[in-house]
């Protein structure tokens, strides 16, 4: 029986985890739920998760949300391999290390983007943009070490940074005045070896893209 994957392209932690899904092409069911309509607030959906957030998945009665766990719990339970979860112990320490790291990063994309489409944010504060800037750069010397976040293969801490850092472009272009090349060339080694990148990734992350631009700095 296929897991029931509740889910919104839109959202970047969705994404992740369905980018886990077609690297091992785990069967599942889509269920669309339209944060937008309030999908996620109706009686049926908190059932399911009491935070109202997704993804969520189903598998056969076994209950859970939040994408990095659900990345975590498919790799073990459906991985033809451990590629992008290694079982050794320093590896995944590793990899769990930057999917909490990714955590922070995607809680200050989460409310700066927030801000813009329900409190008519236009532009950064000084804060906003000086704390985008920190991660970059902490972002930039782990990649200046490495080609990926926890070591030179891709993991699921790849997929779930893959999934909203380039949407921070939007905020804070990569540009002549703060060049990030690890950053940009993480990106391309991403797209390139990701499954079905462009189609599971790349659409939702320019409709995001788009949705944000709408709102932010309008003339």
């Amino acid at each position: 029986m296929p897991i029931q994957f509740y889910h919104l392209e839109i959202s970047s932690p969705c994404r992740a985890v369905d980018m886990v899904i077609h690297h091992f092409d785990i069967p599942v069911h889509y269920i669309n739920v339209d944060l937008f309509s309030g999908d996620h607030l109706k009686p049926e959906f908190i059932k399911l998760n009491p935070a109202h957030t997704i993804p969520v998945i189903d598998d056969e009665g076994f209950i859970l949300y939040e994408s990095r766990a659900i990345c975590a719990y498919l790799m073990n339970k459906y991985g033809k391999d451990d590629s992008l979860y290694p079982k050794d112990v320093l590896m995944r320490g590793k990899v769990d290390e930057q999917l909490y790291f990714s955590d922070d990063l995607f809680y200050l994309f989460k409310i700066i983007t927030l801000q813009v489409l329900n409190e008519n944010l236009k532009i950064l504060t000084n804060k906003q943009n000086a704390d985008i800037l920190d991660r970059f750069k902490a972002m930039e010397q782990i990649l200046s070490k490495q080609d990926y976040f926890a070591g030179n293969q891709l993991t699921i801490a790849d997929l779930s940074n893959i999934s909203f850092v380039p949407a921070l472009q939007v905020y804070l272009p990569i540009n002549e005045e703060n060049k990030f090349p690890c950053i940009a060339n993480w990106i391309s080694r991403c797209e390139k070896n990701i499954t079905r990148y462009k189609d599971i990734n790349a659409k939702g992350l320019e409709e995001l893209k788009n949705l944000i631009l709408k709102h932010f700095r309008k003339n």
